[in-house]
């Protein structure tokens, strides 16, 4: 059996999933490797010692919440363009077309 001792075992260039995270809490210091990092939705609050890649109560805190986004929301009122009704007329709107009526469409279309 082979024992496997692994240094430095993150990448280079991963972030913490933390770093996005509303609940995570950072302190960083002068060198790269100075870096704590706290879960702050486990209670008691939790450090975390290793560069979380995926987690079950990760919350985007650059993505606004419900509350946030209703209130910027805006209120948009249905409004009607036309009074009649779109399409084919009911049958309770077709009028009787009078001989005089029919005669002036007539000649004007043979005018115009």
């Amino acid at each position: 059996m082979v024992k496997l001792n692994v240094k430095n075992g993150t990448p280079v260039g991963n972030q913490h999933l933390c770093r996005r995270c509303t609940w995570g809490q950072f302190m960083t210091g002068y060198r790269e490797s100075e870096v704590l990092v706290i879960c702050r939705y486990a209670e008691p609050n939790l450090a975390v010692p290793f560069v979380v890649m995926n987690c079950s109560e990760f919350s985007d805190r650059h993505r606004p919440t419900w509350e946030q986004m209703t209130k910027l929301a805006i209120h948009v009122a249905p409004s009607r363009v036309s009074k009649r009704t779109p399409g084919f007329a009911a049958a309770g709107n077709v009028r009787p077309i009078r001989e005089d009526e029919d005669e002036d469409a007539g000649e004007a279309a043979r005018t115009g």
